[in-house]
C-alpha cells in the first residue's frame, strides 16, 4: 500500500471504525480518544495530540465536520474543509483513525467508541468534558493535557486578517 492509501485508510466513518475497534480490543490495546476542529494545524495541536497518543496504544481523533465547526465558531470557519483537515490529521503517524462527527460535541461518537481514555486540553474541567460520564461509568480515565502557550487557531486567523 502506498503512503496516500495508508493516509486515506485512516479516515473512517462510524461503521468502518467497528472492525478496527474489534481488532484493537481483541489485542487488548488501550484506546485513547480526543476531538477538535483542528482548522489550521499548528504546533499546539501537534504537541497536544502527541501527548494524547502517548497515553495509550491507539489514538482515535474525532474531527468536527464543517457543519459542526460552524455551530461552534464564526460563520467564516472552518478555513480548511473537513476532507483536507481529515487527510492532514491522518498523515500524522501517531493518529490511528480520524472520524468525523456533525454534532456540537462528540458525545454520541464517544458512546459508540467506548474509549479507555478520554483526553481534552487543560482549559476544560473534567466534569465539563463531553462523554466524561460514559468513560467514568466504564471505569476509564479522563485526562487533561496542558496546552502550549501562544498557539491558537483563532489568534493565527486574526493575525492573518490584520496583516
Amino acid at each position: 500500500m502506498n503512503n496516500l492509501n495508508i493516509i486515506q485508510s485512516k479516515i473512517l466513518d462510524w461503521e468502518q471504525l467497528n472492525p478496527n475497534l474489534a481488532r484493537w480490543r481483541f489485542k487488548n490495546y488501550k484506546i485513547v480518544f480526543t476531538n477538535g476542529c483542528f482548522d489550521i494545524l499548528h504546533r499546539g495541536h501537534i504537541e497536544y495530540m502527541a501527548k494524547a497518543a502517548d497515553l495509550g496504544d491507539i489514538l482515535i481523533l474525532g474531527l468536527n465536520s464543517d457543519a459542526s465547526v460552524q455551530m461552534l465558531k464564526e460563520k467564516t470557519r472552518p478555513v480548511i474543509n473537513q476532507e483536507s483537515r481529515a487527510m492532514t490529521l491522518a498523515s500524522l503517524k501517531f493518529i490511528d483513525a480520524v472520524v468525523l462527527f456533525d454534532e456540537e460535541t462528540p458525545y454520541e461518537l464517544i458512546k459508540h467508541i467506548q474509549p479507555d481514555i478520554l483526553v481534552k486540553g487543560k482549559d476544560y474541567q473534567p466534569q465539563d468534558i463531553a462523554g466524561a460520564d460514559i468513560i467514568q461509568a466504564k471505569g476509564g480515565q479522563i485526562e487533561t493535557i496542558e496546552l502550549v502557550d501562544g498557539y491558537s487557531t483563532s489568534k493565527i486567523i486574526e493575525k492573518i486578517r490584520n496583516a
